[in-house]
């Protein structure tokens, strides 16, 4: 019997060997419906393991010691409570509840006391950009807000107002002077249209900006041979109070690329000198004998040319240039110099006239809203010597800006366009130089990874 069982299955599994041979997809397929099928389901999932029913069980008890033991309902409450920060600037027309509802906070009675205290009415509510931060608890009551603020550009110290509440749930509020602390910013970005454009979508404040043209404008026009796709990278001073940036200070370092050329740009002041200026990174100076506007975030609206008068209607020589802008808008001195006049003159309204270390030349700023300079006072170049206005024979706020060289007016575009650079750097100071000039070459090239990590 057992050999003929053998025998059977020697036949059936030659019979199986030479069916694949000639039928190797439909054996295939026939296996797979086989496993698919119930049968190959049920060998697929049988168990060789024993019965787990069958196996014993054994029950641990272990004591864990309570997280709350002795701690009473009130204090439980307490575990539940907790902080909110939040800050952000103030609006000119803000009031006591606008403010309160953008920092997350309902608290009548906080809102009662900031339209009360004096101190917050004059400095906090209808101020506008005044950076302010607030501590909340969990459930939106307000415990402190503190608003910070410089008092001017030049400042080099800080106002906070600090509103707290006490333990008895009153009120109060302060004022406090503080130091600003200086640190460093990087940053980057890539021109699609303009350069403003460009620093305001990489978040770089504009007096920034501005910097960034005063300085390589003796290399770049700004106004016309800006390309799509230059780029720039640039490290700046941030003026901080309490850790939060007020301000943005000096541009410290710039590199731009344009139209396939690189210009850089580094502020250096050498140890015991009065003053710094800029440099490229190779110790050349790029210090120019004048700006090459008198007047930010401008347009020339008249050139020096002829023109029909706009009051006496009469066809005569435009002799300086008018750069149109908002009234207030700051007016500096394009460089050194001395204050000859400052006050009312004839059609020019408010006016300031300066002397510069050449003593051949002579600037005149026209139509101020405001003088900031008296005679005999000495200014250095960037500084504000007045406002835009439109005092005298003026339709509208503009500042008229003449250059005269020996009493002659010349067109102010051609001859700031023809200043020449200062020296280069002093070879006592080269060492010192050629240290700090590679410590913003690292900073630049950091600034670069930056940027460029941001348009990624």
């Amino acid at each position: 019997m057992k050999d003929s069982l053998i025998s059977a299955g020697s036949a059936l599994l030659a019979r199986l060997a030479l069916l694949v041979q000639k039928h190797p997809k439909r054996v295939t397929s026939g296996v797979a419906a086989l496993l698919l099928s119930g049968g190959g389901a049920a060998f697929a999932v049988a168990s060789l393991g024993p019965d787990v029913a069958d196996m014993p069980v054994r029950t641990i008890t272990q004591t864990v010691p309570s997280l709350v033991e002795d701690t009473s309902l009130a204090d439980l409450a307490d575990l539940n409570s907790f902080t909110l920060y939040r800050s952000d600037y103030t609006r000119g027309t803000d009031t006591a509840e606008a403010l309160l509802q953008r920092l997350g906070i309902a608290d009548p009675s906080a809102s009662a006391f900031l339209r009360a205290d004096s101190n917050v009415r004059q400095n906090l509510l209808g101020r506008a950009g005044r950076l302010v931060s607030a501590e909340a608890t969990n459930d939106h009551q307000l415990q402190k807000l503190t608003a910070r603020w410089t008092t001017s550009d030049d400042s080099d110290e800080f106002q906070r107002l600090v509103v707290e509440r006490d333990a008895n749930g009153k009120f109060t509020a302060s004022i406090e002077t503080a130091e600003l602390t200086v640190g460093s910013r990087l940053a980057g970005g890539t021109i699609r249209s303009s350069l403003f454009a460009a620093t305001d979508a990489a978040f770089i404040p504009d007096s920034v900006a501005v910097q960034m043209a005063d300085v390589l404008s003796g290399s770049i026009d700004f106004r016309r041979s800006l390309r799509k796709g230059d780029r720039f990278s640039v490290v700046y001073e941030s003026l901080e109070a309490d850790g939060e940036p007020l301000r943005a200070g000096r541009l410290l370092s710039v590199e731009f690329h344009n139209n396939g050329k690189t210009h850089q740009a580094m502020w250096y002041q050498p140890e015991g000198a009065s003053r710094g200026s800029y440099y490229d990174l190779d110790g050349r100076s790029l210090r120019q004998a004048y700006l090459t506007s008198p007047v930010e975030f401008s347009r020339v609206s008249s050139g020096f040319a002829m023109r029909l008068h706009p009051i006496q209607k009469t066809w005569k020589a435009h002799l300086g240039t008018d750069f149109a802008a908002p009234t207030g808008t700051k007016v500096r001195t394009i460089g050194d110099g001395v204050v000859e006049f400052a006050g009312v003159q004839n059609g020019f309204g408010n006016v300031v006239f300066v002397k510069h270390a050449n003593a051949d030349h002579v600037t005149v700023y026209a139509h101020l809203s405001r003088i900031d300079v008296r005679k005999g006072q000495s200014v250095e170049q960037g500084q504000t010597i007045g406002a835009v206005g439109s005092t005298g024979w003026a339709t509208g706020p503009h500042l008229h800006f003449e250059f005269r060289v020996n009493g002659k007016h010349e067109d102010p575009l051609v001859v700031m366009a023809k200043n020449a650079a200062d020296a280069p750097i002093d070879r006592r100071n080269e060492a010192a130089f050629k240290q700090y000039s590679a410590q913003m070459r690292m900073q630049l090239d950091s600034a670069q990874t930056v940027q460029q990590a941001s348009a990624q």
